[in-house]
């Protein structure tokens, strides 16, 4: 039996979105799906509605009966600033005024490693650690996380930020042996965001069971989250293909990885 008559995925397009748009099907009566790039055919249980998160009344209407709503939607890579200020910084603003405005009880982000980039891999941080950004994607995202603070303890708007490691079907590199989430791990975690009684305001980091770690994930215990993959079976296979990455360079010292080696990328761009 569904617990929601309607969850709100925005982002639905990506490929997180795309996940969920499978596995939390049985959560909801409806699912309404936003992005705003194609999303192709609406399931019996979906609504696909195309929509730019930085336009406020279009997400006012988006957010319009809705119990939950998981945030993925955004610019999911470095960009200029003010691509990021349009769609991550003035959308989740949109997202969450707009829930707040509709009644809307609790959001699931998807937050990133990247606002907290420029902690060193072996500090072994908690979830209260300061925000320390990589790029300007990682400032976005750190914005949001205390967007999400903010809305709770003003308003009592439920919020679960993960900070999603490095989420792709397998692994691709050294560091995402660390930092790696199963698309399975993903959808349980999401799952589970939506699913227990109360969270507050809740900051968690999103990855799988892996041997190697760079973070403290206690937190993720409060939401009864109990991961099932681990990078470690994909250790042979990347170690033989990618070669033994300098220990001197920025990528390797920093949780962050690359976007912590490249420059300003407005000076490019």
């Amino acid at each position: 039996m569904a617990t929601f008559k309607r969850i709100l995925i925005t982002g639905a397009a990506g490929r997180l979105g795309s996940v969920l748009r499978k596995e939390l099907a049985h959560l909801a009566e409806t699912l309404r799906l936003t992005d705003i790039a194609d999303m192709g055919d609406a399931a019996p249980h979906e609504e696909l509605v195309q929509c730019d998160i930085g336009d406020m009344n279009q997400v006012l209407e988006l957010t319009r009966d809705v119990d939950a709503v998981v945030h993925l939607g955004g610019i999911p890579l470095e960009n200029t600033f003010e691509n990021i200020l349009h769609a991550n910084i003035r959308g989740s603003y949109n997202v969450y005024e707009a829930c707040r405005l509709n009644g809307v009880k609790r959001v699931v982000y998807g937050s990133s490693n990247h606002a907290i980039g420029f902690y060193e891999r072996d500090a072994m941080i908690d979830s209260f650690v300061p925000h320390r950004p990589d790029s300007l994607y990682g400032l976005s995202k750190a914005f949001v996380e205390d967007l999400g603070r903010y809305y709770f303890d003003k308003f009592g708007l439920e919020s679960v930020a993960i900070r999603i490691g490095s989420s792709f079907e397998a692994p691709a590199d050294r560091r995402m042996l660390a930092t790696w989430m199963s698309f399975g791990d993903f959808a349980h975690m999401v799952d589970r965001c939506l699913s227990v009684p109360r969270v507050g305001f809740l900051v968690v980091y999103g990855v799988s069971d892996n041997n190697e770690q760079f973070w403290n994930n206690q937190q993720a215990g409060i939401l009864g989250y109990r991961p099932r993959d681990n990078a470690e079976d994909y250790r042979g296979e990347i170690e033989a293909s990618t070669p033994v990455p300098d220990p001197t360079d920025p990528a390797v010292i920093y949780c962050g990885g690359s976007f912590t080696a490249a420059g300003h990328y407005e000076d490019n761009h």
